[in-house]
């Protein structure tokens, strides 16, 4: 029975979560940890937290019985709102500034 994690809100574009969500799908859970704990980009600590939060899930759960056989099943990173603020510009212009926000996914299993 697979258990997962969600970070809502999470202020990171999608394209760019999106880019290290890429490199721990379908990895153990020990080569994941490695990777997000080695990797510089920005998102790797924000999924390092949901992909730990996914274990403690895991660890309290009755279904799961070897906490050291998970892998990552799924992991997605969706589109939250947008905020929207205004730049002031020259001879009075504005222009608006998106400032995206992820919706962040992570699904654990056991390996069988």
């Amino acid at each position: 029975m697979a258990v997962k994690a969600v970070a809502r809100y999470v202020r990171i574009s999608p394209r760019k979560a999106r880019v290290v969500a890429d490199l721990i799908r379908g990895k153990d859970l020990e080569d994941t940890l490695r990777i997000l704990t080695l990797s510089p980009k920005r998102g790797a600590k924000v999924m390092e937290k949901v992909v730990r939060s996914a274990v403690a899930n895991a660890e309290v759960s009755p279904e799961i019985e070897d906490v050291d056989a998970l892998y990552v099943k799924e992991i997605y990173v969706n589109g939250g709102p947008t905020w929207k603020r205004i730049r002031p510009r020259a001879m009075g212009r504005a222009y608006l500034v998106r400032k995206r926000t992820s919706h962040i996914t992570v699904v654990l299993d056991e390996r069988r």
